[in-house]
């Protein structure tokens, strides 16, 4: 098979706006004369059409002040792309050739050689061409030639599609017709005007188009409205071909293991030659096949002949390949397809627990439960052509260096690049995946019914050999629209149709995607996230969304063991980026460089945040307005918020039995541009703090305390008399699938002046893979002074070693109320050593959130680190050099009042 890659040399396209709408007849765009000019080249292929405009300076930047406001009329608009493709020579006898559009955003009409070809309004669905056969020029192209999810509809018998490719030069022109006038048009035509489903997010319109939702504006990207190629485009020449290879690769539970390749093709007649690569890149298996359209080819094998795949944390992740090659008669190899997969054996499992009620929800790989903690993800960039391999490689490597396992690929994004699953196959990490529906009551009236089912067999049959492939969830918060716009949704109710409420993408999520999943895959199938069965907010079934810190009832962020569930798939709390960011979208304009200016405000889009942010400030800390300070401030409350919460959350997972909560998906990892939003890194890969307490939180050892206080009135008429008590909870977690001995230090500091007032040694053996409940101690007074505040460490220590594996600090809170001591106290010692990129850092009294800045963008080994008197902290820095400005921050430092 012949292959020509026509998105690999953007200078070979052009692109520029209708002269007329296209609403009513794309083909009079292309047959107009005013096409002969105001052609501009393409910067990018694929391409989305913001990029090209900014360019060639069309548009200000979207990502700096507030442009992406004066940017709004590129999405109302209507835009043209086009480009040549040329046949050397005419194919062979018999010889196909296909039009493949892997992905086009979104209402689209393709003419090829000034004939229309295809009309796509599914930005998800790859497109086929009808198999154009040059010889015969038959009108209708047997559906055999084509994969079922990426074919168009035969055309009507009048179009001879085949008379359109020649020998020679081939013109394509693209129509993008413009989907927010054309998603209203729509949504007037099945409601009426002025009439709106249900939604949270963005324009109604939004939810009767299959077009990443994230576009429309969200609260916490802004709406910019693409168009184009955002996909490859490619010509296919052929004779036959292979439709597609499935390694289907099946653990028992005793890790036995079966591997069948099934393979479709084009020709009944030709052979395969089947061939299975092991990790090193060696035959592991081979075999020939040959007169049947669907090959199947099969072998078994006992556990110790197979290296199993694990996710991150529990092993290894050894990758097989499985390739086919497609033989003519005389031998000749046609086309080969290769796919990767691995061995293992991953399920969702939901049981009754032990001592609480509901069921559990853990993964479990190779009869290896794991407590999963990740990080939801939203599209790589508002432009997603902008997205690289070595920028998703990058992301993903921050992942699992902050010892996360999982990744959620959010619904109102993408089914994400190849490279994405192929970089987490590679890294070990799980991924959850979303169908792309998104906080919406959306319609399922028959043709977008077929439009989506169209898209989730693509989407399945594209990533389904993955082995990172964990959980499929049909939508994002639907369910939570459902019930509190208290629609027609009863979750007794499976008999009833659906599509005649006004809640009719049930019928999606429990009829539609379901088939097609258990149809393609063996992969679990979860009807929403939330999701619990009866009630989305239900805590013992399923998953959670846990948004009463921030939202809901606003809790406070050091009770999350009070809002855990069975698994939390978000949950978040916001913080600013950077201020190297910031400065940067603020570009230059110093009247705007506060945090109450209008294009700080403009770069956050959440609803409210003011109030919200401010809450939990001044709830817990002291802090001044100046724009470095605040940043810190929110940073700082941002990584208390989320290392209470996986701390808390992970003491949950008590082992066998007892999996009270099996999962924490951080809300989010990313940005789709510079901002602020609940990100734990920034657009431009710049970790917050928050990453770091999630790595300290997330280590395979990890130490756990929470400080408990109670007021007791001993005589039932006096509240002058009372009695405080405090005490704290100290556990640790044990991610590896061995019993640990190790010993726990447990030490107490006066703050003011750093006096060891007690410390105490006690020996564990932490059981494997699950929490363990150490000690409860009452804090200790401090003889000089028994209200001094005292600061609570507990250390996890190597026995043998005297390696510390994990410490934490406790303080008494809220932090507002505490006396700190002064820098002069502290006495900090900072020591840099370019050379060995490293940085030394010992105090004299307790410090909370010491954390570093950089002039340049280095990587650190740790940040945002507590303090214990006397105790020297290394921290690894790469990327630093002679003239890197270097600062830091922490609690209470000379910039707090």
């Amino acid at each position: 098979m012949k292959t020509l890659n026509l998105s690999s040399d953007a200078s070979k396209w052009e692109w520029r706006q209708s002269p007329v709408k296209a609403l009513s007849s794309p083909e009079q765009i292309v047959g107009e004369k005013a096409l002969e000019s105001g052609w501009t080249t393409c910067v990018q292929m694929p391409s989305m059409i913001q990029v090209e405009l900014l360019a060639v300076g069309k548009i200000p930047d979207p990502y700096k002040k507030c442009n992406d406001e004066l940017v709004q009329w590129v999405g109302e608009e209507d835009w043209l792309y086009r480009t040549s493709f040329k046949l050397e020579q005419a194919p062979q006898k018999n010889d196909k050739v296909d039009l493949v559009f892997e992905g086009l955003d979104t209402f689209a009409t393709v003419f090829l050689n000034g004939k229309k070809i295809l009309e796509s309004d599914n930005m998800f669905t790859p497109e086929r061409s009808v198999g154009i056969l040059l010889e015969s020029r038959a009108p209708h192209i047997p559906k055999l030639w084509l994969i079922t999810v990426s074919d168009m509809p035969p055309f009507p018998p009048s179009v001879t599609v085949s008379e359109q490719v020649k020998q020679g030069e081939n013109h394509l022109v693209f129509v993008f017709t413009s989907a927010v006038i054309k998603g209203r048009m729509i949504e007037q035509k099945h409601l009426g005007k002025g009439k709106h489903m249900p939604l949270w997010n963005g324009d109604a319109a939004r939810l009767f188009v299959r077009k990443a939702g994230y576009g429309w504006g969200w609260d916490w990207g802004p709406t910019l409205m693409t168009a184009g190629p955002w996909k490859e485009v490619r010509v296919e020449i052929f004779a036959d071909r292979i439709l597609d290879l499935h390694p289907v690769a099946l653990v028992s539970e005793k890790l036995d293991a079966t591997l069948l390749l099934e393979v479709q093709l084009t020709n009944k007649q030709l052979t395969t030659n089947l061939t299975v690569l092991d990790p090193a890149g060696k035959v592991f298996r081979k075999v020939s096949t040959g007169g049947n359209s669907n090959e199947k080819a099969e072998w078994s094998f006992k556990a110790d002949e197979i290296e199993l795949w694990w996710s991150v944390g529990l092993g290894a992740q050894p990758l097989y390949t499985a390739q086919c090659d497609l033989v003519s008669e005389d031998g000749k190899v046609l086309q080969t397809v290769s796919k990767r997969f691995g061995f293992r054996r991953l399920r969702l499992i939901q049981e009754p627990l032990k001592d609480h009620e509901g069921t559990s929800f853990y993964f479990e790989v190779n009869n290896v439960a794991q407590f999963c903690g990740g990080s939801n993800w939203i599209p790589i960039d508002n432009f997603i052509t902008n997205g690289t391999v070595e920028r998703y490689r990058s992301w993903l490597q921050l992942l699992i260096e902050s010892n996360q396992n999982m990744i959620r690929v959010w619904a109102g994004g993408i089914y994400e690049h190849d490279c994405f699953y192929d970089t987490c196959d590679e890294m070990g990490i799980l991924v959850w995946q979303d169908f792309m529906f998104g906080c919406g009551a959306y319609p399922a009236f028959p043709e977008f019914v077929e439009s989506v089912r169209r898209e989730a067999e693509a989407a399945v049959l594209r990533i389904r050999s993955h082995p990172c492939m964990s959980i499929y969830a049909g939508n994002n918060e639907d369910y939570q629209v459902a019930e509190s716009c208290k629609l027609e949704y009863d979750p007794e109710d499976h008999t009833s149709d659906w599509t005649k409420t006004n809640f009719p993408a049930r019928e999606i999520y429990e009829h539609t995607l379901p088939e097609v999943v258990n149809a393609l895959t063996d992969v679990f199938y979860h009807p929403g996230s939330p999701w619990g069965g009866k009630d989305t907010a239900d805590k013992t079934v399923g998953d959670i969304h846990q948004w009463n810190v921030w939202h809901g009832s606003q809790q406070r962020y050091q009770d999350w063991d009070l809002l855990s569930g069975r698994f939390v798939s978000e949950f978040g709390m916001q913080g600013l980026p950077d201020i190297r960011t910031m400065d940067d979208f603020i570009d230059g304009d110093e009247s705007e460089r506060h945090v109450q200016s209008r294009t700080v405000a403009s770069h956050n889009k959440a609803d409210g945040y003011e109030r919200r942010l401010e809450l939990y400030l001044v709830e817990n800390i002291r802090h001044s307005f100046k724009i470095e300070d605040y940043v810190f401030a929110t940073q700082f409350i941002q990584a208390e918020t989320l290392s209470s919460a996986y701390r808390l959350f992970r003491r949950e997972f008590k082992g066998p039995g007892r999996a009270y909560c099996s999962g924490a998906l951080v809300w989010q990892l990313n940005d789709v541009y510079p901002c602020t939003s609940w990100s734990i890194v920034d657009y431009y890969e710049r970790p917050k703090p928050a990453y770091y307490a999630i790595k300290q939180s997330m280590a395979p050892i990890a130490c756990g305390m929470k400080r408990y206080n109670k007021r007791e009135y001993p005589e039932d008429f006096k509240t002058s008399v009372f009695v405080d008590s405090e005490w704290v909870e100290i556990w640790a977690v044990n991610g590896l699938v061995k019993e640990l001995p190790v010993t726990l230090v447990v030490e107490a500091f006066e703050l003011l002046s750093g006096e060891k007032i007690l410390e105490e040694s006690t020996d564990f053996n932490l059981a494997a893979n699950q929490s363990s409940e150490l000690i409860k101690k009452d804090v200790p007074k401090y003889n000089k002074n028994p209200a001094a505040a005292v600061v609570v460490t507990a250390k996890i220590v190597d026995p043998k070693t005297k390696e510390v594996l994990s410490r934490f600090l406790v303080y008494p809170e809220p932090y507002k109320f505490l006396v700190l001591p002064d820098e002069k106290a502290v006495n900090l010692d900072v020591k840099v050593d370019v050379a060995k990129g490293e940085i030394t850092v010992q105090a004299e009294r307790p410090v909370k959130g010491w954390t570093l800045w950089f002039s340049d963008d280095v990587k650190l080994s740790d940040n945002a680190l507590d303090l214990i008197p006397g105790e020297k902290r290394v921290v690894k820095v790469s990327g630093l050099k002679e003239t890197t400005k270097i600062s830091w921050r922490y609690l209470g430092d000379k910039y707090v009042p």
